[in-house]
């Protein structure tokens, strides 16, 4: 059997990665697909206790390295409970948040050695990265007022305005290095105008 694919969403605050997740998944299953989704730290029991200790805003003690292997550690046991297992199957594995999350928010966001990023990314998943990352791009200002509206901010959410300009970038930078993996998608407009591109860019790379 075929490996399934592999697709994740990323994007800064308020960037509306929630509500095209649901878009996506109908557009997939209509198309064909087995859909299996999912999130980022989270996914299986072990992955949410631990998105909870790092999105929990009393822990602000935490260091940026203990960040940094609480994230590869609950991304650990998605991929061997959940994602290696759904893909195996044929089936598309739809993930909300991957390793260039990690990129962006603790290499670009806190300035965390890259060259620690890498190893973890290649201990960790170094044979398996997404068939298709589609980022939904705003600017931090609009993103942020539109975070701001949704429940209490947690611990990242309450970083400050630089550090998710750094977030942005390192995005930005991710996509733009490859091309052939990345989608940038406009997500400053309503909801229809990003489905709408969204949409072209799962016509044109995703075979029925």
């Amino acid at each position: 059997m075929m490996r399934g694919k592999f697709i994740t969403m990323e994007g800064g605050e308020g960037a509306g990665k929630s509500t095209m997740m649901g878009r996506v998944a109908e557009w997939l299953k209509t198309a064909g697909y087995e859909v299996v989704t999912t999130r980022e730290p989270g996914g299986t029991v072990l992955a949410e206790k631990l998105r909870n200790v790092l999105l929990d805003r009393e822990n602000n003690a935490l260091s940026g390295q203990a960040e940094l292997l609480l994230l590869f550690a609950a991304r650990s046991q998605h991929l061997a409970e959940l994602i290696r297992p759904e893909l195996a199957r044929g089936h598309c594995v739809l993930c909300d948040r991957f390793t260039d999350a990690t990129w962006a928010y603790q290499g670009g966001g806190r300035g965390l050695p890259l060259d620690d990023i890498e190893t973890l990314e290649i201990l960790v998943h170094g044979d398996l990265q997404p068939d298709l990352t589609l980022l939904l791009d705003l600017p931090v200002e609009q993103g942020l007022k539109r975070a701001g509206k949704r429940s209490e901010a947690d611990r990242f959410e309450m970083e400050s305005h630089p550090f998710f300009d750094r977030v942005r970038a390192a995005y930005l930078e991710r996509a733009g290095a490859s091309p052939e993996r990345f989608a940038v998608i406009d997500a400053s407009g309503d909801v229809e105008s990003v489905w709408a591109q969204i949409h072209d860019v799962l016509e044109e790379r995703l075979e029925p």
